[in-house]
C-alpha cells in the first residue's frame, strides 16, 4: 500500500489532526470548555513589537557603528556616532524604493567604504535579489557592485580592500542551510537540483564577479589571508545541508584556476579532534597559521568547542584549550600572540583573550555577561576596530536587544529601539546543581507577580541541539519558554549534559546515550527546584523544539512526572529517522556508527519503543518540509498515542522547514502551546 501525507486543510494556514483520549479520565477533562486566558493575545502582540538589530559593525577608527534592523518597510542600515549616539543617519541608496532592504554592513579595512547587501537594485536586475553595494564615506554616494542571481551570504572585505568575498549559491531556489525548508521531493533524489555554495568575489574597482572555489565543494565559512592572496575555508562535497559534519579545512589561492588543498580531515586524524566538527577559520596575522574552533557540534552555525591551531600548509592541529571548562563560540586574532574569544560558560557569555604561546587568558579582558550577544550571524560574534573598541548587540531575559559599542570594559548603549518594552515575565535565577559527578547549570524564570505564599506550575523547556545552550535573551513571538512565565509558570531551562558551557567532556557526555543521562540531569534539577521553590508537583509540563522535541517525546515515555507536553519538530524513532532526514551525517559522531551497523544503539533512545508508558496529553507541531526533523517522526508519535488512547493533537505547517519563517505560523505555534498547557494543567 502506498502512503502519502495529504494536504488536508482545516484552514488555509495549517493541517490539524487530533484525537481525544478514549479513557474515562481523559473524557472527563474535555467535557467542559477550558478557560481561555485573555492575556495570551496581548502577550504575543507585545512580543511581536520587539525590534531586533541584526548586525553591528564598528568602523576601523572606532568612531562609528553601522547597524541594521528589520522594519515594516524592510531592513535599514543606520550609521551612529559612538561619542554622540544622537547623531544617527539612515543609509539610503539613490532612487530607493520603500519596500526594499539594506543590511549586513561591513567596513573596508581603511574605513573609507561601507559594503552592504541590498535589494534596492537597478531595474534590470531580478526583483528582490540581494546585490552588493558600497557607500563612500567621502562623498556619501552609493554604488551597486554586483548584478547577479542567487543567494549571497557572509560578505568580507579582502585585507587589501580591493575585493569583497562572499558565499554564493548561483541561481539559488532556497537557502543553502539545513534549517530552511527542503525542496518538495521530485526528480532524481540526491542528484537533481542540488545547490552548491561557493566563495565568490567582486572586484571593487570594476564590479567583476569571479567564482573562486570549485563547484565540487560546498563552502560553509571562509577567511581571507592577511596578504589577500589566499583563502581558508571549511567545505565538503555536496549536498551542503548534509555534509557539514564531515567537512574539511581547505587552503587555496584566491584564483578561480587554483586547486584547493585540504590541510585537515577530521574524519581521518587521530586525537581529540577525530570525527568532530570545525568552524570559524581565522588566519594568523603573519599568515603562517590558521586558528579554528573544533568540537562536537550538532548543527552548523551552533558553534562550540576548543580552539585549535594548524599550520597553513597542513600538519597536526594543536589544541590550545584542552580541558577548558567552557565552549568557545567565536574567535578573532587581536595580535600575533592574542586570540580574542567569546564562549559559553554555563549559560552565560564570557569574553576574554587567549595567549597562544602560554595557553592562558589575558587578564586585561575578562567579562562574563548573563546575556546573548552577536554582531553578525556567527554565534557570539563581536565586531572589533583598530582602536580595540568593539560593537555588538546585547540582550537578556530582562533587556530587549540593543546595540552597544566602545571599550569592551566600558560599553555604551548606542540604540534605544525597545525602550518602551518591559518584561511581563518574572525575575531570573541562575540555578546550579550536581548529578552523577557533573556540575549542571540552568535558568529559572519566576512566575510574573510572584507570591512566595502560593504554589505555581512548572514548565520545563529543553533546548535544541543537543550541542547548544540556553543563554539569556529577550523572547520573540516565536516558540520558547519565557512567555510561560508571564502566564504564571515557573519556567526551568536546563543546560544538561550534552550542552555547551562546561567543556568538551560535558558536551560529549551524552554520546550514545540520548535521553538518559541528560534527562536524569533535568529530573535532578527539578528535584532541586521542588525542594527550594513553591512548585505544584501535580502541574509539571515539558516542551522543546528539535532535540528538545525529541527529549519531550522521550521524557513522557520514561516518567509520569509530566502532566502535559508539547513537542516541536521532534524525533520519535531514531531508526526510521536515519533514513528520512536530509542530514544523516550528523548522527555518526553521536551514535558511533550508522543505524545499519548498530541498530540497537538507535533503538535504545527511540521513544516509540516505550509508547505504552505515555499518559501525558501531547501536542505535536512540525513543518511539512523539515529536513532536520521530518514530519513523519511527529506522525509516528501522534499515530501511536492515538492508538493507545492518549489525548494528542498534531499540527503540520505548510512550506516550513526546521526554522519557521512565516510569522503567522510562529505566532500560531506559541499560542497553541500556551493554550495546550492552560487546558491540560489548569
Amino acid at each position: 500500500m502506498n502512503c502519502a501525507l495529504l494536504p488536508l486543510r482545516l484552514s488555509a494556514i495549517f493541517v490539524v489532526v487530533s484525537a481525544s483520549a478514549l479513557s474515562p479520565l481523559a473524557a472527563q477533562t474535555t467535557t467542559s470548555a477550558p478557560h481561555r486566558d485573555e492575556r495570551i493575545p496581548s502577550l504575543i502582540q507585545m512580543l511581536g513589537q520587539t525590534k531586533e538589530p541584526t548586525e553591528a559593525a564598528i568602523s576601523p577608527d572606532g568612531k562609528t557603528v553601522a547597524w541594521s534592523v528589520e522594519t515594516s518597510d524592510g531592513s535599514q542600515i543606520h550609521l551612529t556616532d559612538i561619542a554622540n549616539p544622537a547623531k544617527d543617519n539612515l543609509l539610503r541608496t539613490e532612487a530607493e524604493a520603500t519596500d526594499c532592504s539594506n543590511e549586513v554592513p561591513i567596513w573596508s579595512p581603511d574605513g573609507q567604504w561601507l559594503a552592504f547587501e541590498s535589494t534596492c537594485a537597478a531595474k534590470e536586475d531580478k526583483a528582490d535579489q540581494e546585490q552588493i553595494f558600497i557607500w563612500s564615506k567621502k562623498t556619501g554616494q552609493c554604488r551597486q557592485l554586483t548584478h547577479i542571481v542567487g543567494e549571497i551570504d557572509m560578505p568580507a572585505w579582502s585585507p587589501d580592500g580591493r575585493s569583497i568575498g562572499f558565499l554564493f549559491v548561483e541561481n539559488a531556489t532556497r537557502n543553502a542551510g539545513a534549517l530552511a525548508a527542503m525542496k518538495p521531493w521530485n526528480g532524481v533524489i540526491g542528484e537533481d537540483g542540488i545547490e552548491i555554495q561557493r566563495v565568490a568575489a567582486v572586484d571593487v574597482a570594476s564590479g567583476t564577479v569571479t567564482q573562486l572555489t570549485p563547484a565540487s565543494l560546498h563552502v560553509y565559512e571562509f577567511d581571507w589571508s592577511p596578504d589577500s592572496r589566499h583563502l581558508a575555508y571549511v567545505a565538503a562535497n555536496p549536498p551542503g545541508e548534509n555534509n557539514w559534519w564531515v567537512a574539511q579545512l581547505y587552503v587555496q589561492k584566491a584564483d578561480q584556476t587554483a586547486q584547493p588543498q585540504s590541510i585537515l580531515k577530521p574524519t581521518e586524524i587521530s586525537g581529540s579532534l577525530h570525527n568532530l566538527q570545525i568552524a570559524v577559520p581565522r588566519w594568523s596575522p603573519d599568515g603562517k597559521q590558521i586558528a579554528f574552533i573544533g568540537g562536537l557540534m550538532s548543527d552548523q552555525g551552533s558553534t562550540g568547542g576548543d580552539i585549535y591551531l594548524i599550520s597553513s600548509t597542513g600538519g597536526e592541529p594543536q589544541d590550545l584549550t584542552p580541558g577548558r571548562t567552557s565552549s568557545v563560540a567565536f574567535i578573532q586574532w587581536l595580535s600575533p600572540k592574542l586570540i580574542g574569544l567569546a564562549e559559553h560558560v554555563g549559560g552565560s557569555t564570557h569574553i576574554t583573550a587567549l595567549n597562544v604561546e602560554t595557553g592562558t587568558d589575558a587578564k586585561a579582558v575578562d567579562i562574563t555577561l548573563p546575556e546573548t550577544i552577536w554582531a553578525n550571524e556567527l554565534v557570539m560574534s563581536i565586531s572589533t576596530s583598530k582602536t580595540e573598541d568593539v560593537a555588538l548587540v546585547r540582550t537578556s531575559f530582562e533587556q530587549a536587544p540593543e546595540v552597544w559599542a566602545g571599550p569592551i570594559n566600558h560599553l555604551r548603549q548606542i540604540t534605544h529601539l525597545n525602550d518602551d518594552l518591559k518584561p511581563r515575565w518574572g525575575k531570573t535565577e541562575d540555578i546550579n546543581w550536581s548529578n552523577e559527578g557533573f556540575n549542571v547549570q540552568g535558568w529559572l524564570l519566576y512566575p510574573a507577580d510572584y507570591d512566595p505564599a502560593k504554589k505555581y506550575p512548572l514548565l520545563v523547556y529543553i533546548h535544541g541541539g543537543p550541542s547548544a545552550a540556553v543563554t539569556p535573551r529577550w523572547p520573540s513571538a516565536s516558540y520558547g519558554g519565557v512567555p510561560f512565565s508571564a502566564l504564571g509558570y515557573f519556567v526551568f531551562m536546563p543546560n544538561a549534559r550534552g550542552s555547551f558551557g562546561k567543556g568538551e567532556k560535558f558536551t560529549q557526555a551524552n554520546v550514545k546515550d540520548f535521553g538518559y543521562g541528560d534527562l536524569r540531569d533535568t529530573l535532578a534539577g527539578m528535584d532541586f527546584l521542588e525542594a527550594h521553590f513553591p512548585i505544584d508537583k501535580s502541574r509539571e509540563g515539558i516542551t522543546g523544539w528539535s532535540y528538545g522535541g525529541f527529549t519531550t517525546m522521550f521524557a513522557v515515555t520514561q516518567t509520569a512526572r509530566f502532566k502535559a507536553a508539547v513537542a516541536g519538530a521532534g524525533i520519535s524513532d531514531w531508526k526510521s529517522y536515519y533514513g528520512e532526514n536530509s542530514i544523516d551525517q550528523w548522527m555518526i559522531p553521536f551514535f558511533g556508527k550508522s543505524v545499519y551497523d548498530d541498530p540497537a544503539i538507535y533503538a535504545k533512545s527511540s521513544a516509540i519503543n516505550y509508547i505504552k508508558n505515555v499518559k501525558a496529553p501531547t501536542l505535536l507541531v512540525v513543518g511539512d518540509r523539515d529536513g532536520e526533523c521530518p514530519a513523519p517522526q511527529s506522525f509516528e508519535f501522534w499515530h501511536a498515542l492515538r492508538a493507545e488512547g492518549v489525548k494528542t493533537q498534531l499540527v503540520v505547517y505548510p512550506d516550513e522547514g526546521h526554522h519557521f519563517v512565516n510569522p503567522d505560523h510562529t505566532r500560531d505555534v506559541l499560542e497553541r502551546a500556551l493554550r495546550w498547557f492552560e487546558t491540560e494543567m489548569p
